[in-house]
């Protein structure tokens, strides 16, 4: 496994990329420029159709996180500094026990059976960021700055601004997994999408980028 800091400093990685996934542990793992301009558009590689396109590491068994406060769901999620305004899908796990990609590209989605955005723990929401024919909900993800902020809305109409702590590109073979998934004493999100060089035989991209933000006081 690759040793993961929190840093404040950016990960760089292709302009488009397809999401992929986060596969658990028993059950998950997962998944440019500093201008607040959208990047030029290259021309979209051509996946290789496979069963989950987006697979990668471990997560931690949901049974291991902290005793949860909320009733409330997710229902969406705003990033200001790169135009995000989504609603978000609820996923689940596939028959392998890997996270289910959102079926929409222009929409995130939160893992349901793991942390609410607001309890103790990680949340995890992940995006695509593109598509065949077009950039995708994270298409941007990698702009993010320390500092900025990520605000999701939940089913009871509660609010909560999240702050970037950081970010980390790591390879999906050596997904950080304890440092990513593992129980924190606070409330924080995992936001995951791919990174890294096209896989055209495997059909996916071969890094992950994690985005990590906590709830502001």
């Amino acid at each position: 496994m690759i040793a993961m800091r929190k840093t404040t400093k950016r990960v760089s990685g292709p302009t488009w990329l397809i999401l992929a996934i986060v596969t658990f542990g028993p059950l998950l793992a997962a998944w440019a420029s500093a201008t607040t301009q959208p990047a030029e558009v290259h021309a979209t590689p051509t996946a290789v159709p496979t069963a989950n396109p987006l697979a990668a590491g471990r997560l931690q068994d949901p049974r291991e996180r902290a005793a949860a406060i909320s009733h409330a769901a997710p229902i969406s999620i705003r990033i200001p500094r790169i135009g995000v305004d989504s609603a978000l899908e609820r996923l689940g796990v596939d028959v392998e026990g890997r996270l289910d990609a959102p079926r929409d590209y222009d929409l995130a989605g939160w893992y349901a059976g793991g942390v609410v955005p607001g309890d103790v723990g990680p949340a995890i929401i992940a995006g695509h960021i593109d598509s065949p024919t077009a950039p995708a909900v994270f298409a941007r993800l990698g702009d993010l700055h320390p500092g900025d902020e990520v605000v999701i809305t939940e089913s009871d109409g509660a609010v909560l601004t999240f702050r970037v702590t950081g970010s980390t590109e790591s390879a999906k073979s050596a997904f950080p997994t304890a440092e990513v998934y593992s129980t924190v004493p606070a409330p924080e999100l995992r936001l995951i999408t791919c990174a890294g060089a096209f896989d055209s035989t495997a059909g996916h991209y071969v890094d992950n980028l994690i985005v990590f933000a906590v709830l502001e006081n």
